[in-house]
Protein backbone atom coordinates (compact mmCIF):
# COMPACT_ATOMS: atom_id res chain seq x y z
CA UNK A 1 0.00 0.00 0.00
CA UNK A 2 1.16 3.39 -0.18
CA UNK A 3 3.29 4.44 2.40
CA UNK A 4 4.83 8.20 3.78
CA UNK A 5 4.97 10.71 2.15
CA UNK A 6 2.04 9.48 -0.57
CA UNK A 7 -0.39 9.47 2.50
CA UNK A 8 0.22 13.10 2.37
CA UNK A 9 -1.10 13.38 -1.46
CA UNK A 10 -4.39 11.08 -0.49
CA UNK A 11 -4.89 13.57 2.32
CA UNK A 12 -4.22 16.66 0.03
CA UNK A 13 -6.77 15.17 -2.77
CA UNK A 14 -9.64 14.57 0.29
CA UNK A 15 -8.81 18.34 1.13
CA UNK A 16 -8.92 19.26 -2.17
CA UNK A 17 -11.97 17.79 -3.09
CA UNK A 18 -13.79 19.25 -0.59
CA UNK A 19 -12.33 22.69 -1.73
CA UNK A 20 -13.97 21.56 -5.28
CA UNK A 21 -17.15 20.93 -4.23
CA UNK A 22 -16.88 24.28 -2.62
CA UNK A 23 -15.94 25.77 -6.18
CA UNK A 24 -18.50 23.52 -7.71
CA UNK A 25 -20.98 25.51 -5.59
CA UNK A 26 -19.65 28.65 -6.79
CA UNK A 27 -19.41 28.13 -10.02
CA UNK A 28 -22.87 27.08 -10.23
CA UNK A 29 -23.90 30.39 -7.99
CA UNK A 30 -21.48 33.00 -10.34
CA UNK A 31 -23.37 31.00 -13.52
CA UNK A 32 -26.93 31.03 -12.15
CA UNK A 33 -26.54 35.14 -11.03
CA UNK A 34 -24.93 36.54 -14.62
CA UNK A 35 -27.68 34.32 -16.62
CA UNK A 36 -30.57 35.75 -14.09
CA UNK A 37 -29.21 39.23 -14.56
CA UNK A 38 -28.75 38.91 -17.94
CA UNK A 39 -32.38 37.10 -18.85
CA UNK A 40 -34.06 39.75 -17.66
CA UNK A 41 -33.11 42.11 -20.78
CA UNK A 42 -32.96 38.78 -23.39
CA UNK A 43 -34.43 41.03 -25.73
CA UNK A 44 -31.46 43.50 -25.67
CA UNK A 45 -28.78 40.70 -24.89
CA UNK A 46 -27.71 37.95 -27.24
CA UNK A 47 -27.98 34.51 -25.82
CA UNK A 48 -24.08 33.91 -26.56
CA UNK A 49 -23.42 36.40 -23.76
CA UNK A 50 -24.61 33.94 -21.18
CA UNK A 51 -23.48 30.94 -22.87
CA UNK A 52 -20.38 31.58 -20.70
CA UNK A 53 -22.70 31.79 -17.58
CA UNK A 54 -24.78 28.03 -19.04
CA UNK A 55 -20.96 26.73 -19.16
CA UNK A 56 -19.84 27.95 -15.72
CA UNK A 57 -23.44 26.25 -14.05
CA UNK A 58 -23.08 23.02 -16.39
CA UNK A 59 -19.26 22.75 -14.85
CA UNK A 60 -20.38 23.26 -11.47
CA UNK A 61 -22.79 20.31 -11.17
CA UNK A 62 -19.80 17.86 -12.90
CA UNK A 63 -17.68 18.58 -10.33
CA UNK A 64 -19.89 17.06 -7.58
CA UNK A 65 -19.41 13.76 -9.58
CA UNK A 66 -15.96 14.42 -10.31
CA UNK A 67 -15.06 15.20 -6.30
CA UNK A 68 -17.39 11.88 -5.39
CA UNK A 69 -15.09 9.70 -8.17
CA UNK A 70 -11.56 11.32 -6.92
CA UNK A 71 -12.46 10.35 -3.15
CA UNK A 72 -13.68 6.52 -3.99
CA UNK A 73 -10.05 6.24 -6.21
CA UNK A 74 -8.27 7.70 -3.45
CA UNK A 75 -10.00 5.48 -0.56
CA UNK A 76 -9.13 2.41 -3.09
CA UNK A 77 -5.98 3.09 -4.11
CA UNK A 78 -7.19 2.57 -7.71
CA UNK A 79 -4.90 3.46 -10.00
CA UNK A 80 -6.96 3.32 -12.75
CA UNK A 81 -9.71 5.38 -11.21
CA UNK A 82 -7.20 7.88 -9.63
CA UNK A 83 -5.80 8.32 -13.55
CA UNK A 84 -9.36 8.98 -14.42
CA UNK A 85 -10.05 11.51 -11.88
CA UNK A 86 -7.09 13.17 -13.24
CA UNK A 87 -8.34 13.21 -16.89
CA UNK A 88 -11.46 14.73 -15.86
CA UNK A 89 -9.73 17.38 -13.57
CA UNK A 90 -8.03 18.26 -16.86
CA UNK A 91 -11.13 18.47 -19.34
CA UNK A 92 -13.06 20.77 -16.12
CA UNK A 93 -9.89 22.94 -16.23
CA UNK A 94 -10.04 23.05 -20.25
CA UNK A 95 -13.59 23.85 -20.56
CA UNK A 96 -13.12 26.90 -17.39
CA UNK A 97 -10.38 28.24 -19.04
CA UNK A 98 -12.32 28.27 -22.47
CA UNK A 99 -15.59 29.28 -20.27
CA UNK A 100 -13.42 32.39 -19.14
CA UNK A 101 -11.24 33.25 -22.37
CA UNK A 102 -14.71 33.08 -24.22
CA UNK A 103 -16.06 35.67 -21.44
CA UNK A 104 -13.57 38.12 -21.70
CA UNK A 105 -13.57 37.76 -25.82
CA UNK A 106 -17.38 38.73 -25.82
CA UNK A 107 -16.98 41.47 -23.55
CA UNK A 108 -15.64 43.43 -26.40
CA UNK A 109 -18.65 42.54 -29.45
CA UNK A 110 -21.31 43.72 -26.66
CA UNK A 111 -21.38 47.18 -27.63
CA UNK A 112 -21.81 47.00 -31.47
CA UNK A 113 -24.71 43.48 -30.93
CA UNK A 114 -26.49 45.39 -27.85
CA UNK A 115 -26.81 48.36 -30.24
CA UNK A 116 -28.38 47.11 -32.64
CA UNK A 117 -30.78 44.79 -30.51
CA UNK A 118 -31.29 48.18 -28.89
CA UNK A 119 -32.69 50.03 -32.19
CA UNK A 120 -34.50 47.10 -33.16
CA UNK A 121 -36.26 46.75 -29.81
CA UNK A 122 -37.13 50.26 -29.68
CA UNK A 123 -38.58 50.31 -32.92
CA UNK A 124 -40.82 47.05 -32.09
CA UNK A 125 -42.27 48.89 -29.14
CA UNK A 126 -43.25 51.90 -30.39
CA UNK A 127 -44.94 49.56 -33.48
CA UNK A 128 -46.68 47.70 -31.24
CA UNK A 129 -47.78 49.74 -28.41
CA UNK A 130 -47.03 47.53 -25.53
CA UNK A 131 -48.47 48.77 -22.03
CA UNK A 132 -45.36 47.94 -20.45
CA UNK A 133 -42.13 46.91 -22.40
CA UNK A 134 -38.63 46.11 -21.76
CA UNK A 135 -37.52 50.20 -22.26
CA UNK A 136 -39.94 51.28 -19.13
CA UNK A 137 -37.95 48.46 -17.54
CA UNK A 138 -34.56 49.86 -18.62
CA UNK A 139 -34.85 53.30 -18.29
CA UNK A 140 -35.82 53.59 -14.77
CA UNK A 141 -33.53 50.84 -13.48
CA UNK A 142 -30.48 52.69 -15.38
CA UNK A 143 -31.85 56.20 -15.14
CA UNK A 144 -31.50 56.97 -19.14
CA UNK A 145 -33.39 57.58 -21.91
CA UNK A 146 -33.47 55.60 -25.62
CA UNK A 147 -30.55 54.08 -26.99
CA UNK A 148 -28.19 57.55 -27.23
CA UNK A 149 -30.72 60.41 -25.95
CA UNK A 150 -34.63 60.77 -25.39
CA UNK A 151 -34.16 62.11 -28.91
CA UNK A 152 -34.67 58.66 -30.17
CA UNK A 153 -38.32 58.40 -29.55
CA UNK A 154 -38.97 61.88 -31.01
CA UNK A 155 -37.01 61.34 -34.16
CA UNK A 156 -39.22 57.83 -34.70
CA UNK A 157 -42.22 60.27 -34.16
CA UNK A 158 -43.15 58.91 -31.14
CA UNK A 159 -44.12 60.60 -27.53
CA UNK A 160 -41.35 60.07 -24.47
CA UNK A 161 -42.56 57.80 -22.21
CA UNK A 162 -42.67 58.40 -18.18
CA UNK A 163 -40.08 56.19 -17.38
CA UNK A 164 -37.53 58.75 -18.85
CA UNK A 165 -38.84 60.83 -16.26
CA UNK A 166 -36.69 62.24 -13.68
CA UNK A 167 -39.54 62.74 -10.94
CA UNK A 168 -43.03 60.72 -11.77
CA UNK A 169 -45.67 62.26 -13.42
CA UNK A 170 -43.20 64.80 -15.48
CA UNK A 171 -44.06 66.77 -18.93
CA UNK A 172 -42.01 64.38 -21.31
CA UNK A 173 -41.92 67.78 -23.77
CA UNK A 174 -39.61 69.36 -20.83
CA UNK A 175 -36.18 67.73 -21.77
CA UNK A 176 -34.92 69.44 -18.77
CA UNK A 177 -36.72 66.67 -16.77
CA UNK A 178 -36.05 64.05 -18.67
CA UNK A 179 -33.10 61.19 -18.07
CA UNK A 180 -30.53 63.09 -20.88
CA UNK A 181 -27.87 59.92 -20.99
CA UNK A 182 -28.98 57.29 -23.37
CA UNK A 183 -29.09 53.65 -21.70
CA UNK A 184 -26.41 52.51 -24.29
CA UNK A 185 -23.22 52.99 -22.71
CA UNK A 186 -25.10 52.43 -19.18
CA UNK A 187 -26.42 48.97 -20.03
CA UNK A 188 -23.80 47.94 -21.92
CA UNK A 189 -21.03 48.86 -18.88
CA UNK A 190 -23.63 46.66 -16.92
CA UNK A 191 -23.82 43.32 -19.14
CA UNK A 192 -19.46 43.66 -20.03
CA UNK A 193 -19.14 43.39 -16.00
CA UNK A 194 -21.54 40.84 -15.87
CA UNK A 195 -19.13 39.02 -18.47
CA UNK A 196 -15.89 39.90 -16.38
CA UNK A 197 -17.59 38.19 -13.51
CA UNK A 198 -17.92 35.14 -15.33
CA UNK A 199 -14.01 35.30 -17.33
CA UNK A 200 -12.35 35.89 -14.37
CA UNK A 201 -14.16 33.05 -11.82
CA UNK A 202 -13.68 30.55 -14.48
CA UNK A 203 -9.97 31.49 -15.00
CA UNK A 204 -8.97 31.74 -11.40
CA UNK A 205 -10.92 28.44 -10.34
CA UNK A 206 -9.75 26.50 -13.59
CA UNK A 207 -6.05 27.23 -12.32
CA UNK A 208 -7.27 25.94 -8.40
CA UNK A 209 -7.35 22.91 -9.95
CA UNK A 210 -3.64 22.74 -10.82
CA UNK A 211 -3.16 21.63 -7.69
CA UNK A 212 -5.85 18.23 -7.61
CA UNK A 213 -4.28 17.34 -10.90
CA UNK A 214 -0.81 17.31 -9.90
CA UNK A 215 -1.55 15.44 -6.77
CA UNK A 216 -4.02 12.99 -8.73
CA UNK A 217 -0.75 11.97 -10.92
CA UNK A 218 1.29 11.71 -7.71
CA UNK A 219 -0.53 9.34 -5.97
CA UNK A 220 -1.40 7.18 -9.46
CA UNK A 221 2.38 7.33 -9.67
CA UNK A 222 2.76 6.27 -5.95
CA UNK A 223 0.18 3.30 -6.12
CA UNK A 224 1.48 1.95 -9.41
CA UNK A 225 4.89 1.45 -8.26
CA UNK A 226 3.69 -0.17 -5.15
CA UNK A 227 1.86 -2.89 -7.28
CA UNK A 228 4.90 -3.46 -9.12
CA UNK A 229 7.17 -4.09 -6.28
CA UNK A 230 4.25 -6.19 -5.21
Amino acid sequence: MVEGGMKCVKILIFSFNLLFVLVGIALIACGAYVQIELKKYFQLVEGSFDSAAALLIAVGVIVFLIAAFGCCGAIRENHTCVMIYAVLLTIIFILEIAGGIAGFVLKGKVQTSVENLMNHSLDEQIKNHPPKGIWDDVQKEFKCCGVNSYTDWISRNSTVPDSCCMNSGCNTTDSTKLFTEGCLLKFTTWVQDKIVIVGGIGIAFAFIQVVGIVCACCLARAIKKEYEVV
